[in-house]
């Protein structure tokens, strides 16, 4: 029998899930004043917000990839700041360095002066065209939220996400990220193209004399609880079931299912189940549901795990895809 404070607790965490969920459709609305037709993109792109991660969108130029990262700092109330990747990147020009001064007495002094990742969303931009000595920069500050400079560490704001960009079409003068850093993804969105009927809205919109305007609805410290409520979300058996299961369906080693052990190198770790889990968690508090369900972790699986898993050459010479391989992974879930 639940005592009266049990009862008191799971009444204040629905209404809180139900509070959050009101502000969150705000935050859609917001954001889809000035972003058309990549609805999908936005919710994915907020559930890893929600959950504390990090994204990366995959598409080609135009589809509103900059304009999407700029959109949600306003809206989420957050700093925000852009890094063009290039070859020259150097990895002080993300992180910062320190710089030796004197004063008038003639006394000198190292003086740290932070990079554009001492910010609250930071956007790197074609990612894969930075060095992987540059690209390895970023590891610390996606998994520990601190950077080290001259043996210092440096904690960054709170909270602190980084959404990188990857260009498909054009892979010459690249770097492929390494799989330990794509790992620290939560998330590879893949950015398609809008529609008919939206592509003609954002014609109509964004070629007039004035162009409409998102409005901040979140602040920092709002993003923050969410946050928490998010791991305060119940998550049933069934649900745990489900995530393991499909995981560990997707390792050659361990698979029941002939297509993962003829044509999958390697698969998904640990993190993948942790991210599926908090995904899962983010997206029913997101619909203003008080559990996640298995069809929230069958909606997710192919973005958490399409970055998470390699083919092998015996794939790759039957034309075989990835995604083909996730969709066979959660047929079972369906």
């Amino acid at each position: 029998m639940s005592s009266p404070d049990t009862v008191i607790s799971a009444d204040r965490l629905a209404a809180e899930i139900g509070r959050l969920g009101d502000t969150l459709q705000q935050v859609r609305r917001s954001i889809g004043r000035v972003i058309f037709g990549q609805q999908a993109t936005i919710d994915q792109t907020l559930i890893t917000l929600l959950a504390g991660g990090h994204a990366l969108l995959v598409g080609v130029p135009g589809l509103a990839k900059t304009r999407l990262v700029m959109t949600l700092g306003i809206v989420l109330g957050l700093e925000d700041k852009r890094v063009q990747c290039t070859p020259d990147l150097m990895p002080a020009d993300i992180l910062g360095s320190e710089v030796l001064e004197e004063t008038d007495s003639g006394r000198r002094s190292f003086r740290f002066i932070p990079g554009p990742v001492f910010c609250q969303l930071l956007m790197a931009d074609e990612i894969n065209r930075a060095s992987p000595r540059t690209q390895s920069a970023l590891l610390q500050a996606m998994q520990e939220a601190r950077v080290t400079v001259g043996g210092h560490p440096h904690p960054l704001p709170q909270p602190f996400h980084v959404l990188a960009t990857q260009n498909p079409i054009e892979q010459e003068g690249t770097y492929p990220l390494p799989e330990a850093q794509l790992d620290r993804f939560l998330m590879q969105i893949d950015v398609t193209y809008p529609e008919q009927a939206a592509e003609r809205q954002m014609l109509l919109a964004t070629t007039g004399a004035e162009e409409d305007k998102a409005e901040p609805v979140m602040t920092a410290g709002d993003l923050l609880l969410a946050q928490r409520l998010v791991r305060r979300v119940p998550v049933g058996d069934s649900v745990v079931e489900a995530i393991l299961t499909l995981v560990r369906s997707g390792r050659p080693e361990s698979s029941e299912i002939e297509t993962v052990r003829q044509h999958v190198a390697w698969g998904p770790g640990p993190r993948a189940s942790q991210a599926l889990m908090l995904a899962a968690r983010a997206r029913a508090l997101m619909e203003g549901r008080f559990a996640p369900s298995v069809e929230d972790v069958v909606a997710l699986a192919p973005a958490i795990l399409r970055h998470r898993m390699a083919l092998n050459f015996a794939a790759r010479a039957e034309g075989i895809g990835l995604d083909e391989v996730i969709e066979r992974l959660i047929q079972p879930l369906r």
